[in-house]
């Protein structure tokens, strides 16, 4: 009998109910991802597993069965969390986080017709697939801080179109009546000041090991400061820099920038400042308007 074979919990013959079960490790090697990500997953509440009496997962399988396309769901059509619920059928389709998710599709798909643009020019500036881009649109999928940013950029807009912004809107905003635009993979953006002519201020909620999912550029300059726990941020790839709870940071926009939450366990919170003036909902927003053509426009800038 191999290690392998041994370390399999094997149960009781005749006992047609319960099959062989497989440790974390064996199921994480199989499946090709590590045994954190198959932890995060259960937590999730994308996939069941049982538990022997030392306390220690055991994955049947049909729960193997259940890994496999999750991670086919992840890979091939980068499906986030929310998303692969449903796929999975484990969510009901009035779940906020579905319509979050319903919401970002809809006003893309809205913001790009609005400009005559196809998707397939869209999807090229921005750098992804147009199938990618499709799925977004259809509320299959979800796309990252980067490719919002991106997408935005080439639509000569700020991110601020795609939230469901009020007509109006007091100064004093409470926590229950922020718009929020959830992005891939686990960061949510809070409206601060949706009536500011200015700033575009924004509470951002980060997961553990979530971030922007790539870099990006735009005009304008930006603040961040961290509530609580930790955010790393690369500018250009050149400087790399840690900022902890209380610690406030300043860059141009203008400098390629991407950021993660590195932790495995603390979300990050931070109070995230960006200049509306000069930013993509002004200066961007007015070439679009000069340009003939808003998709030549775009291929300028990144020259």
């Amino acid at each position: 009998m191999t290690r392998s074979e041994r370390s399999t919990t094997r149960t009781p013959p005749g006992d047609a109910t319960r099959r062989p079960t497989l440790t974390v490790g064996q199921a994480a090697r199989i499946v090709g991802v590590s045994a954190s990500t198959l932890r995060l997953w259960e937590h999730a509440g994308l996939v069941q597993t049982v538990r022997n009496p030392g306390g220690y997962r055991l994955y049947t399988p049909s729960a193997l069965a259940v890994l496999e396309r999750i991670k086919y769901l992840r890979d091939v059509r980068q499906l986030n969390v929310p998303a692969i619920k449903e796929a999975l059928g484990l969510r009901d389709a009035r779940d906020p986080e579905r319509y979050a998710l319903a919401t970002l599709g809809r006003k893309l798909r809205e913001v790009r017709q609005r400009r005559g643009l196809r998707i397939a020019d869209v999807a090229r500036e921005a750098g992804i697939s147009t199938g990618f881009l499709s799925a977004v649109e259809r509320s299959q999928a979800t796309a990252s801080v980067a490719t919002m940013q991106r997408l935005t950029t080439a639509y000569r807009t700020s991110v601020l179109e795609l939230f469901d912004l009020p007509g109006k809107s007091s100064r004093r905003l409470r926590p229950s009546d922020r718009t929020v635009l959830q992005a891939h993979p686990g960061v949510n953006m809070e409206l601060l000041a949706p009536s500011s002519s200015r700033l575009e201020s924004m509470l951002f909620r980060a997961a553990p090991r979530s971030g922007s999912a790539g870099s990006y550029v735009h005009d304008g300059e930006e603040l961040i400061y961290v509530l609580s726990g930790s955010i790393e941020i690369w500018l250009d790839e050149l400087e790399h820099v840690t900022l902890r709870e209380g610690d406030s940071f300043w860059f141009e926009s203008t400098r390629g920038h991407r950021w993660l939450n590195p932790s495995a366990t603390d979300g990050a919170t931070l109070v995230w400042v960006c200049s509306r003036a000069t930013s993509p909902a002004s200066s961007l927003l007015a070439r679009a308007i000069e340009d003939a053509s808003p998709a030549e426009s775009t291929r300028r800038e990144h020259r």
